[in-house]
């Protein structure tokens, strides 16, 4: 839904975004007056004291348990303070996005491995770039765009539609212009973007409904097939981007080399495959700084979650496309 349609939706729905978003703007005006660091340890500070007691950390808890069985219960607390932390600081940064940058007097962003991607584009391949809910994951776009990669940055649009065209906006500050929602009308547009040999971004470490079972920290994962499948078929790169947070506002983002692919003739095998390899990317990032990753959502099927997905594939027939499950409003 985008701003404009507002006035389509009946009253009741139309006063809650605005009361939605009136909260929001309020905060992020509060960080905005705080500054870049200031309104990233308010929001950091709010994160670890008030968002560590939320329901949501309750799922996060529970998955940090199945995916580090062997972690103390001090220690998942410690993760889960920190991840709060981060995300707090991730929300607190974001009226701040323009002032964050790669060089200048006093560079937001160290960035290795450039010269990958950077030789991708010189060869004239179409290029995916993959990552996860790591750090402040709009360094990928913000970071990339200043390296000389613009293209487009697939996206969930939170569900209140005033928040969703101010994020944008924050996002076109800072070069990320072409924002492609997920979805089938998504999908056609990432081939117009590779098609043109122009990059595309993806947050690939969330549970779609309609994606293929992948191990992911030694269980089955549901994935999005989606980079693989547009990878294979256009023959387009798949790099992975890290992204760390080195200390207050600060990040490092490093660009590994693409994945490797294998046509076997096996359509769904490949894709599988391929999967398989971006999923282990993500674990990789993940592990090297556990407290940075958004443990909070939903990443692993549940029983109730298989009851579920069985009633709708028994109500649809192919060709449904990739979906994202939603858990609300969020800025992911």
């Amino acid at each position: 839904m985008t701003a404009n349609m507002l006035v389509q939706v009946p009253l009741s729905s139309r006063l809650r975004y605005i009361a939605e978003a009136a909260g929001f703007f309020a905060m992020m005006r509060l960080f905005r007056m705080l500054g870049l660091d200031g309104g990233s340890a308010f929001g950091g500070l709010l994160g670890r004291t008030i968002y560590f007691r939320l329901a949501p950390v309750r799922r996060a808890r529970e998955n940090l348990k199945l995916a580090y069985p062997q972690k103390s219960d001090a220690e998942i607390e410690e993760i889960l303070r920190a991840m709060c932390d981060n995300l707090g600081r991730s929300i607190g940064e974001y009226p701040n996005l323009d002032r964050i940058s790669i060089s200048g007097p006093d560079p937001r962003i160290t960035v290795t491995g450039a010269e990958l991607p950077a030789a991708i584009v010189a060869a004239h391949k179409p290029l995916i770039f993959f990552s996860g809910h790591l750090a402040n994951w709009e360094m990928m776009a913000i970071g990339s765009f200043q390296c000389g990669f613009p293209g487009g940055t697939v996206y969930r649009p939170p569900n209140n539609p005033l928040v969703d065209r101010w994020i944008a906006d924050q996002r076109a500050k800072c070069g990320s212009k072409e924002l492609i929602a997920k979805g089938s009308q998504g999908v056609k547009r990432m081939f117009t973007f590779l098609r043109r040999n122009l990059p595309v971004y993806m947050l690939v470490d969330q549970k779609t409904n309609e994606g293929i079972a992948v191990p992911f920290f030694g269980r089955p994962a549901m994935t999005t097939p989606a980079p693989a499948a547009l990878a294979l078929k256009l023959d387009a790169a798949l790099v992975p981007i890290s992204l760390r947070r080195t200390g207050g506002a600060r990040f490092h983002m490093q660009y590994h080399p693409p994945l490797t692919s294998e046509r076997t003739g096996d359509h769904d095998a490949d894709i599988l495959a391929l999967t398989t390899k971006i999923n282990a990317e993500i674990e990789r990032m993940v592990r090297e700084e556990p407290s940075q990753w958004l443990w909070v959502h939903r990443r692993w099927p549940t029983e109730k979650d298989g009851v579920a997905n069985n009633r709708r594939k028994s109500q649809t027939r192919g060709g449904a496309g990739v979906r994202v499950e939603r858990e609300g409003s969020s800025l992911t």
